[in-house]
């Protein structure tokens, strides 16, 4: 096992944060720019895309990875990253933007997959699940900070949001400079055992993280109407779900302590009993306190289920396929975030979608429950 310094440490876990990033650089200014670009009739997809791209390409990046290694993988990602985001601003009509938005996605599958496999190179054991654990805070603040950030771009231009994508490419030479290549054994193995297939525990695992990233991006797509119903502003929405991504940080940081305490399988069942009080909460809500206990409800399950799904991951999956595995989680993850959109299509109010996503999470927390029971 190589040591990594500090300073390596922190700019793999900044690393994660670009996975966020790729959609909610723009978000603070998005009617604007989807007018400037020429999409204005579909500004949503500008932020939805590149997840789409994750699930198109996910595949791909997991074959790069194997061949070309995790730590030139991650490198690559990095450069096509800042390259494909930073010259969106210069692209107009839907063709050209939506084209470089999905390959956008395909970075980002690279870079989520890659970065995590090196982490899973350099810690073992506890330290492992705690840097994991981190990383997921990692993302979560990078998405507030990134919020922040872009809202003040977009105020000086509509072009300025664009700029920080090339915070990869300031990321792709700190990792050049502080974060040590892993010995060549840990880094391939043989064809064959590149080739073994996914084990029947890493589906369920996927599963997991598919249905835990549906249930929470459910409730970050409606909530900003069930707010608006409740006499919140446009501000108040977005400090609520700036709220709502703290509470997962310090989900985040008891995570292992939890795992350690009821395993891997009961936390993933307390992650959807959250979320589906969560649920409830905005469900049932006629004022600001549910809504709140709801925040924090929705906050926790995220905390402690995506951070978790990653170290089970690294876990199950023997060296040579991690990287592989990884990278087909991170389609899982954005899987499930895509298919969130369409649970707004649902008949009827936005109620009927927060009681159906309550149903899905007390089912699989149940199920979840059952099986740790009976293991």
């Amino acid at each position: 096992m190589q040591n990594l310094s500090r300073t390596g440490s922190f700019f793999l876990l900044a690393v994660a944060c670009l996975t966020i990033m790729v959609g909610c650089v723009i978000v603070p200014g998005l009617p604007t720019i989807a007018r400037q670009l020429g999409v204005e009739h579909a500004a949503s997809w500008l932020v939805t895309v590149p997840s789409l791209g994750v699930i198109v390409f996910g595949a791909i990046a997991a074959k790069l990875i194997e061949r070309l290694g995790l730590y030139k993988a991650l490198c690559l990602g990095l450069f096509s990253y800042g390259l494909l985001g930073a010259v969106g601003f210069m692209l107009h009509a839907p063709i050209a933007v939506f084209s470089d938005r999905l390959l956008l996605g395909g970075s980002t599958a690279l870079v989520m997959a890659a970065g995590t496999g090196l982490i899973s190179e350099f810690y073992e054991g506890k330290a492992r699940m705690t840097m994991i654990a981190s990383q997921s805070m990692a993302i979560e603040l990078g998405g507030v900070f990134f919020l922040f950030i872009g809202g003040l771009l977009a105020s000086a231009g509509w072009r300025w949001p664009f700029a920080l994508y090339l915070t990869a490419w300031i990321f792709l030479a700190l990792i050049l400079i502080f974060v040590p290549r892993p010995e060549s054994h840990l880094r391939a193995g043989h064809a064959g055992d590149r080739n073994r297939r996914v084990s029947t525990a890493l589906r369920v695992v996927f599963t997991l993280a598919l249905l835990s990233m549906l249930v929470f991006f459910t409730a970050i797509i409606m909530l900003p109407l069930r707010l608006h119903d409740l006499n919140f502003k446009e501000a108040q929405v977005g400090y609520f779900l700036s709220f709502t991504s703290l509470v997962a940080v310090g989900a985040a940081a008891i995570m292992p302590r939890t795992a350690r305490q009821v395993g891997e399988y009961g936390t993933q069942a307390l992650a959807f009993v959250f979320y589906a009080l969560a649920h409830l909460a905005f469900l049932t809500a006629d004022g600001l306190m549910l809504i709140i206990g709801g925040g924090v409800c929705l906050g926790i399950g995220f905390g402690l289920s995506v951070p978790l799904v990653n170290h089970m991951t690294i876990e199950q999956s023997e060296a040579p396929q991690r990287g592989r595995n990884l990278a087909y989680l991170s389609v899982a993850i954005f899987a499930g975030q895509f298919l969130s959109s369409f649970m707004e299509l649902m008949p009827g109010s936005e109620l009927r979608v927060f009681g159906c996503a309550c149903v899905i999470a007390l089912g699989v927390a149940l199920m979840l429950l059952f099986a740790h029971k009976h293991r």
